[in-house]
């Protein structure tokens, strides 16, 4: 017997058959003899209309009040999904992120995690209960509704497996794993048995949308085993409840992977946007200047570039955002002017970045002249590059993502099985 989480998103509750199917994948668990959470999403769609109707009903919305009407989609579910469990004969109760309860700091609309008491969910695993929990929210320090930010169920889903010591947490989704890269632009991608943290981690943050960043953040500091599995496949196909091994991709800790590929995979992101600020004072201070008033503003600077006049006098700093933050990061820039003392700034969009990710670099030289040449031999121009110990992102025209993607892909062996 082992303790399993088990997380549903949207897609996989969208309706009453669909949370009928969800209860099937429950019950084989059960049926197995393990202690079971389930965490769910709201059903999908449902998570936007609510946002919708709060920025109707107030644009300039109390984000208090935003939680307590986002939260409820989550509410919904997770009832609905207790009383199909309890009519196929599973013994489930429904449970709300207050009621464990799910600690979380006072960023209403973004909270974080604080701290998960399990005892009690523990203790109704002594009586043979499943407890399906309401993802995405938690309890602020004011004692009022928390959420978690778009994708927070996934987070929820690894902390409160890392809160009870669970042995797994399985992610079910509409895809059947973590694949080398996006199949719907290269249909030769394949999907992984196993990714270290690190490798899903960049992944997540460089354009995959398999998982949000948190959890796997979460998963990879309390070494959570955490499996993508597809809630599609026939609940009691074979080799669905194999508890070791699963179909889907595992999520685990780099010592778990015997045979380590040098890249694992290309994640792309597109709407980035590239500014530009010349012929700036090269003096202490002038970096703080310009990333200090974007990061007040909550914008997200990813790649930066800085290039120096020959005499050192001079220099110009380049950095992307996301497109849709262009305007916003433009305004805080020119207010602070008179403080960064820049010439001209210049910003151009519809960019895309593309990023090579593995491990095995690490310890393998080259990998980075392979991608520039390939690039090279496509007619592909290169705006800028940033590396890391397992990663390399390259800024290209948007037109060029997919030959990019594909190109990389190829080059690296990931099209072969």
């Amino acid at each position: 017997m082992a303790r399993i989480v088990m997380k549903f998103g949207g897609t996989s509750v969208a309706d009453m058959d669909r949370i009928r199917n969800v209860a099937r994948h429950v019950k084989r668990e059960v049926d197995a003899g393990h202690d079971v959470a389930v965490v769910v999403s709201a059903m999908s769609g449902k998570t936007n209309e609510l946002v919708a109707w709060t920025r109707d009903a107030s644009p300039m919305h109390d984000a208090r009040e935003y939680d307590a009407v986002v939260a409820s989609g989550e509410q919904v579910t997770s009832g609905l999904l207790a009383l199909a469990l309890q009519n196929i004969g599973i013994n489930a109760r429904s449970w709300q992120g207050w009621q464990i309860p799910i600690r979380t700091d006072n960023a209403h609309g973004a909270a974080r995690i604080m701290e998960i008491d399990g005892s009690e969910l523990i203790r109704r695993f002594g009586e043979g209960q499943v407890a399906v929990i309401a993802g995405f929210q938690g309890l602020g320090p004011d004692n009022r509704i928390a959420t978690l930010g778009r994708g927070g169920s996934d987070t929820s889903a690894v902390a409160i497996a890392a809160a009870i010591k669970a042995d797994r947490c399985d992610i079910y989704t509409d895809v059947d794993g973590v694949y080398t890269t996006d199949p719907r632009i290269e249909p030769k991608a394949r999907r992984m048995k196993k990714i270290a943290f690190e490798e899903m981690l960049e992944m997540a943050s460089l354009g995959a949308k398999v998982l949000q960043v948190r959890s796997v953040e979460l998963a990879m500091v309390f070494k959570v085993r955490t499996f993508v599995r597809s809630s599609f496949d026939d609940p009691d196909a074979p080799g669905m409840g194999d508890f070791l091994n699963p179909p889907g991709t595992l999520i685990c800790d780099e010592e778990e992977i015997l045979e380590q590929e040098v890249v694992t995979g290309i994640a792309y992101a597109k709407d980035e946007a590239q500014i530009s600020l010349r012929r700036l004072s090269d003096r202490p201070g002038v970096s703080a200047a310009i990333f200090g008033p974007l990061a007040e503003a909550h914008i997200n600077v990813d790649m930066i570039v800085q290039n120096i006049s020959e005499d050192g006098s001079k220099t110009d700093m380049t950095f992307t955002v996301p497109s849709g933050d262009v305007d916003k990061a433009l305004k805080v820039l020119g207010e602070s002017k008179d403080k960064i003392g820049f010439d001209v700034i210049q910003n151009e969009s519809g960019l895309v970045k593309v990023s090579v990710i593995g491990i095995g670099m690490r310890s393998h030289a080259g990998v980075a002249a392979s991608a520039f040449r390939a690039l090279a031999e496509k007619g592909i121009n290169i705006k800028a590059i940033t590396t890391s110990e397992i990663k390399i992102s390259i800024l290209i025209d948007g037109a060029y993502a997919e030959l990019a993607v594909r190109t990389l892909h190829s080059v690296y062996g990931l099209d072969k099985s």
